[in-house]
């Protein structure tokens, strides 16, 4: 198999149990084979490696394998001058680069000023929690009618197994047809208690990761500040992709939701400097009372 096809399984949700449509993204009813928690370890380790094969830094540079050339693509890569003063400089993998040196202060300034566009003013804190309260509604009836609905089903299974055992007894079926059957049902039946418990587990995380992503993105640009370089590039590369430095600016992409959230702030920025914050901002990162219809998957 080709590295790349590799590279295209573990970069997909969808074994994590998730998928993406029209830009976002929702739970699947399949059972995945590994835990989203894997899932987001392995984003974590490819990120660190880049696609770009870049040398191995003798130091801790805190944005080591974060950032790629905007010229070239090849890596920056951290080095120590004057034995204190730490410059990053693209690797000239594929031959002489015109992106000058640029101090690693340069960079985190860059990288904090980014993550100050993930905090909220009050009012849009507010908002996106009256949102995500709104939301678990929908997600909680979702969840209870898919339990509802696995709950019959199962009840059904019990009824057929009692049945069928009657006319073992009677002598109506032998033993043969008798064991082939309640094994498929009582499968079917474990199936069942399997995806109730996977939909009491949602309705019940639900909140808590949707609490905690909202205090981390409040709390993003501080604690960045605040970190060892080592713990600073774990925080990025939970937040964010693809970073490019060039002619001194920095590009990166946002991991969802945080990509929406960001432009949930940005929306209100604009309407607050507008005076127009009356009738507050689309949903436009949690599927409300009012979004389009889940599709299935």
């Amino acid at each position: 198999m080709p590295t790349s096809s590799v590279h295209s399984i573990l970069r997909n949700r969808l074994y994590a149990g998730e998928f993406e449509w029209t830009g976002r993204r929702y739970v699947g009813k399949h059972q995945p084979p590994v835990s989203p928690e894997l899932w987001e370890q392995t984003q974590a380790v490819l990120d660190a490696r880049h696609a770009k094969k870049h040398r191995r830094a003798k130091h801790d540079f805190a944005f080591s394998g974060l950032i790629a050339c905007g010229h070239c693509g090849c890596s920056l890569v951290g080095e120590i001058k004057k034995e204190r003063y730490v410059y990053y400089h693209c690797t000239g993998y594929k031959g002489r680069c015109e992106e000058p040196y640029v101090r690693e202060e340069v960079l985190e300034r860059h990288f904090c000023e980014m993550l100050g566009r993930l905090r909220f003013d009050s009012e849009v804190l507010d908002w996106v929690r009256e949102a995500l309260h709104a939301s678990h509604a929908d997600e909680k009836r979702e969840h209870e009618t898919a339990i509802a609905a696995l709950q019959g089903q199962q009840k059904r299974l019990q009824n057929r197994l009692e049945a069928i055992y009657i006319d073992k007894l009677d002598g109506r079926i032998d033993a043969d047809l008798y064991d082939r059957m309640s094994t498929d049902w009582r499968a079917e039946q474990t199936r069942c208690v399997r995806e109730i418990e996977r939909h009491q587990a949602a309705n019940r995380s639900y909140m808590e990761e949707g609490v905690q992503l909202l205090e981390l993105a409040q709390n993003a640009q501080r604690l960045f500040q605040k970190q060892e370089p080592r713990e600073k590039r774990r925080l990025l590369n939970f937040l964010v992709s693809n970073c490019t430095w060039k002619g001194g600016e920095l590009a990166v992409t946002f991991r969802q939701p945080f990509d929406l959230l960001a432009q949930t702030a940005l929306a209100y920025a604009k309407k607050k400097a507008a005076g127009d914050v009356t009738d507050g901002l689309p949903p436009i990162w949690l599927p409300g009372p009012d979004s389009n219809q889940r599709p299935s998957g």
